[in-house]
Order: structure tokens, then C-alpha cells, then sequence
């Protein structure tokens, strides 16, 4: 697909992901760019969604919206999230449908994959297993889309893709400590630690899961390449092939930022799934994606923007 000309939505495109993604799109020469806001537009409710298919007339959906957070968000709305997700998804593939969209592409999540999933995780893991429970009604909405999105490409030809990217970092991050993943979390323990003159940081778990992280540019790179290049029913992992255990990662935050006080683990507080990494060859094989930012090279990026911007996002 030739993005230059089309009518393209991004949903969630002034979000994390999406002003990475439509930035990427714009300097392609994208010019018929919408992006849906949630005070003008509720993906939620059928007939907004309905409305902005009729005014925009897309030919290509890119659905980047979601309601999610860390383990703790995911705790505290367990069902906010598995209705929020699964609705707006829902509305995005009826419409496209209704309204002869050319293409929809999908994001997903690994917290689809089943909680103890062999390592690599393999797309074809999907369905061999429950997910961790922490996150389990958002991975299990996020899976029930991708079901709907290859039933209506069998019955009626919808062009709709799913991809599932790892756990992605980088500046934009939502550096609330209320809803924010880890890489964010722990930046801004040990840089508000640091300025406050605090000698300890208070992380969630025992520090033994592994995680598997993505630089929010190289996550965009790979959903416009999926969008040119990748028609088929199959999902995609979209990761960087490799895994740090959270105790590590701690460990290199702390170096980085050069915060040199204590970490204390809170084991009274849940660990997550016990490990995630991810088989990247699918995207590498069928439309060229692998990661290009250096794992230290995103964290002192993403440690930078933060400091620019602690006032602001604090």
C-alpha cells in the first residue's frame, strides 16, 4: 500500500505511540492525516465512530487507542478495561466494514500471551494458555479482536491486521506513577529520589521477572512498514529479541541517572508474569522489521525528555 495518498486515521495518534507514528506518516508525505480526539470523538460509543467514518471516508485505520496502565491500573479496572478496549476495537472493524475501508491495522498486546508462555514467545502461543492474571481482561479483550478482525476478513474480505509489541519505552511516556508502566516508573523514582535527597526507591516485586522493551520509534517504524507491506491473518510480535530481568534493569536506570541510593523490593506487591521475550522473526520475514535503537541509547533518551519535562509531567 502507497501511504502518501490515502485518507488514513490514526487513533490515538496524539498519544505515545501515535505522535511517534503520525510523525513518521507525515514525513512519508502523508497529508490526509485524522486523528480522532477522545473529547470530540468517544471510540467507545458506535455512532461517533460511525460519524467519523462518514466525514473522513478512510481508507486506512491505524487503531492505536486503548485504556490500559501498569499492573496496578490494570488491579483497579479490570472491567473499565476489558469493555473500553474491546468496544472501541469492536467499532473500529464494524465500520470499516460498513464503510469499505481499505485496510486496518490493529495494536495488540503480548498481555495476550498465556502466563507462562515458553520463551521466545511464538505467535502461534497465543491460544496454549490463560493470561497473567494481573492484565488478563485487557489481553483477553485485545485477543477478541483479533478473532473478530480474521472472521470478517473470511466472510467478508475486511483487510484488518493485528500487531503485538512488546512493552515499549521512550519520551512521551506516561510518567504517572498511578498508571504508568516500569521503565517510566523507575526513571522517575530515581530522578525525584535524586532531587529530593531521598537515599532509597521503592520497587514493586522481588526484581526477578524479565521483561523484553521496544524504543517507541522503532514500534512506529514497524506498524508503518506492517501497513505498506503485511496483508495476511496471522498476528505479528514486534519486539527488539531480547530480555532484561527487572532487578538488572533497576540496576542500569540507577547507573544512567546516576542515582546512587538504595532499592528496596516490595514483595508484597505483584511481579507480573514471570517472563516476556519475544520471536521476532515473523516481522522480520514478512515485511524487514527489527529493532535499531540500542536498549541504552532509548533509556538515556527517555531519562533525558524526562528531565526536560519533570515539571510539566510531574
Amino acid at each position: 500500500m502507497d501511504l502518501a495518498d490515502k485518507r488514513i486515521i490514526v487513533t490515538g495518534g496524539a498519544g505515545f505511540v501515535g505522535s511517534s507514528l503520525v510523525e513518521r506518516l507525515r514525513a512519508l508525505g502523508c497529508t490526509q492525516i485524522t486523528i480522532p480526539r477522545s473529547r470530540d470523538c468517544d471510540l467507545i460509543e458506535r455512532d461517533a465512530v460511525r460519524e467519523l467514518y462518514r466525514q473522513v471516508r478512510p481508507q486506512l485505520v491505524i487503531h492505536l487507542a486503548a485504556q490500559v496502565g501498569g499492573i496496578g491500573a490494570n488491579q483497579q479496572n479490570p472491567g473499565k478495561y476489558f469493555h473500553a478496549n474491546l468496544q472501541m476495537g469492536v467499532n473500529v472493524i464494524e465500520q470499516g466494514l460498513a464503510h469499505g475501508v481499505e485496510k486496518i491495522v490493529l495494536a495488540g498486546t503480548i498481555c495476550s500471551y498465556p502466563k507462562h508462555t515458553p520463551v521466545p514467545f511464538r505467535e502461534d502461543e497465543l491460544w496454549n494458555g490463560y493470561p497473567e492474571e494481573t492484565n488478563a481482561p485487557y489481553g483477553v479483550a485485545k485477543k477478541a479482536l483479533l478473532v473478530m478482525a480474521q472472521a470478517y476478513r473470511q466472510q467478508y474480505g475486511v483487510n484488518a491486521i493485528m500487531l503485538l509489541p512488546v512493552n515499549l519505552y521512550g519520551p512521551r511516556d506516561n510518567f504517572d506513577l498511578q498508571s504508568s508502566h516500569v521503565i517510566p516508573a523507575m526513571i522517575r523514582k530515581c530522578i525525584d529520589a535524586q532531587a529530593e535527597g531521598k537515599d532509597e526507591i521503592v520497587l514493586w516485586g522481588d526484581g526477578s521477572p524479565t521483561r523484553e522493551f521496544l524504543y517507541v520509534e522503532d514500534c512506529a517504524r514497524g506498524f508503518v512498514l506492517a501497513a505498506q507491506q503485511y496483508d495476511a491473518p496471522e498476528p505479528v510480535n514486534l519486539g527488539a529479541g531480547f530480555e532484561i530481568s527487572m532487578r538488572d534493569l533497576a540496576a542500569l536506570i540507577q547507573r544512567l541517572t546516576d542515582y546512587g541510593g538504595r532499592v528496596r523490593w516490595d514483595t508484597s506487591r505483584p511481579n507480573g508474569q514471570p517472563r516476556r521475550s519475544l520471536d521476532v522473526s515473523r516481522a522480520q520475514q514478512h515485511f524487514g522489521f527489527s529493532a535499531q535503537t540500542g536498549f541504552e541509547d532509548g533509556l538515556r533518551q527517555t531519562i533525558a525528555w524526562y528531565r526536560q519535562n519533570r515539571e510539566r509531567v510531574a
